[in-house]
């Protein structure tokens, strides 16, 4: 956010509109921000706004309050990068004033800030080539990863989440249909990325390919399955495994589950009480993954291995393998019924 650079686009609502112009054309952030004497946003101009209002006749001797837009898109103080990005992307927006509960504006947003910021050098690994058994026969010709949902892909979405979080590169894991997903996605150019592409000759499970690796240097890096959807924050995740100095970390859910009877408990043929139809949550495997390189030396080459395994061989080994919970957005597009409710939460967290 711009710290005070934004004050320096405030403006009443009878300024000359021709000073709002060239308020814009002098400022980096080609915007106004129109405010009553208390500093509640009234309305915004930009560029595009004065070339209406010369359209439409107005002299720029005007009142900035007659060529402004009175109902512009503002976000609270709290909202995070991602949540920014992604309102500016589905509105085609560069700015965005953030104003408090009673309209005061407290800063201003730019995408090219946004954009900017937090480029992290972590490599991302998404897991590709499943056959997606379970949603036949949708799979039978396409693979799983490029189901749509909305306008784009599954995996599409996925890497641009990662995008907008400030990762660069990408590999993914590749198998059935391998070709489709290379060719849909080639070497990233298209999303301003770099992106390899580790081929399994074989399933390889939820680890195996990473053996296909190259050498990751110090860094950690982050493995998802690519039939995912979640706004879960990845920068938050590394640094969590950073500051824990773990091995591997794996993201975990919430999940609870009823027992649909009467739980009998008993102690020595003694009834001791009937629980009707009792919930009991625990944590699931969320499919999202930290790890350090160094791990990778646990995983056997050329034969399936799943995450699980690596995970327990670490804990064997007495080395830190922590869990990370996920409290935002997560769904697995594992069923027809998973993906026809992830078509309608597309348009409530992605669109």
């Amino acid at each position: 956010m711009h710290m005070d650079k934004w004050k320096s686009v405030l403006i009443g609502p009878e300024t000359p509109s021709i000073d709002a112009v060239r308020l814009i054309d002098s400022s980096r952030l080609q915007i106004a921000l129109v405010v009553d004497q208390g500093g509640r946003l009234l309305g915004t101009v930009t560029d595009g706004d004065v070339r209406r209002a010369i359209l439409a006749g107005k002299a720029l001797s005007c009142p900035v309050s007659e060529i402004m837009f009175r109902t512009p898109t503002t976000a609270p103080p709290e909202a995070d990068r991602e949540t920014l990005l992604g309102v500016m992307q589905a509105k085609v927006l560069r700015q965005i004033p953030i104003v408090d509960e009673c309209g005061r504006v407290m800063g201003l947003e730019t995408m090219m800030d946004l954009l900017a910021r937090q480029v992290l050098p972590n490599a991302v690994v998404l897991m590709a080539g499943g056959r997606g058994q379970r949603l036949r026969p949708l799979t039978d010709l396409c693979p799983k990863p490029l189901l749509r949902i909305g306008d784009k892909p599954i995996l599409e979405i996925i890497l641009e989440n990662f995008v907008a979080q400030g990762f660069r590169k990408f590999f993914i894991s590749v198998n059935y249909m391998a070709d489709k997903v290379e060719e849909h996605f080639a070497g990233g150019e298209r999303f301003g990325v770099s992106i390899e592409y580790l081929r399994e000759d074989q399933p390889l499970g939820t680890a195996g390919a990473l053996k296909l690796l190259p050498d990751m240097g110090d860094l950690p890096f982050l493995v998802m399955n690519g039939d995912l959807l979640t706004k879960v924050n990845f920068s938050h995740l590394l640094d969590f495994h950073t500051g824990q100095q773990a091995s591997a970390t794996m993201c975990v859910r919430p999940y609870t589950a009823t027992i649909p009877f009467g739980v009998v408990h008993v102690d020595d043929h003694k009834l001791v009480r009937i629980e009707e139809k009792p919930s009991q949550t625990v944590f699931v495997n969320a499919g999202i993954y930290a790890l350090s390189p160094s791990a990778l030396a646990q995983i056997p080459g050329d034969e399936p291995y799943d995450m699980p395994m690596l995970f327990q061989a670490l804990m064997r080994r007495g080395e830190a393998a922590l869990v990370f919970p996920v409290r935002e957005y997560w769904i697995d597009i594992g069923r027809v019924g998973d993906y026809e409710k992830a078509q309608t939460d597309y348009i409530r967290h992605f669109a």
